[in-house]
């Protein structure tokens, strides 16, 4: 009994489709919070950024991550306002569409919030959620 033969040629291999660019960012950030990432980014290098990404976890499915970075990917989408840069990966985009990055004080404390309209159910806590 031969063995099947598997081989790919040049022909078979397809590149991936390029990166578009919406013309409106995926995420707004609001006043409130591009004042507090103003003061959070100017205890951090030159040219530091927050990065917003979706990952798969949290109690409803994905969650919210925050970092600060300090360079760019190429792909990275680059939302600016009032001097301070958020970037999200394109990956992440689609699921933050329509979304909004604020800062807000409550009783419990202050945090930053993502009000996100393609989120069907969300945990207490504000960082996980479910489209």
């Amino acid at each position: 009994m031969m063995a099947p033969k598997f081989a790919l040629s040049a022909t078979d291999i397809v590149a991936p489709p390029p990166v578009v660019r919406p013309e409106k960012p995926p995420l707004a950030v609001t006043e409130s919070a591009a004042k507090r990432l103003a003061v959070i980014l100017s205890r951090e290098k030159p040219g530091a950024m927050m990065r917003v990404a979706v990952e798969g976890g949290g109690c409803s499915g994905f969650q919210y991550r925050y970092s600060i970075e300090t360079e760019a990917r190429p792909d990275d989408l680059s939302i600016e306002r009032e001097g301070i840069i958020v970037l999200v990966d394109p990956v992440s985009a689609p699921y933050l569409e329509g979304s909004e990055l604020d800062f807000v004080t409550e009783l419990l404390g202050q945090s930053f919030q993502i009000r996100n309209p393609q989120a069907t159910a969300s945990c207490g806590c504000g960082t996980s959620f479910s489209v």
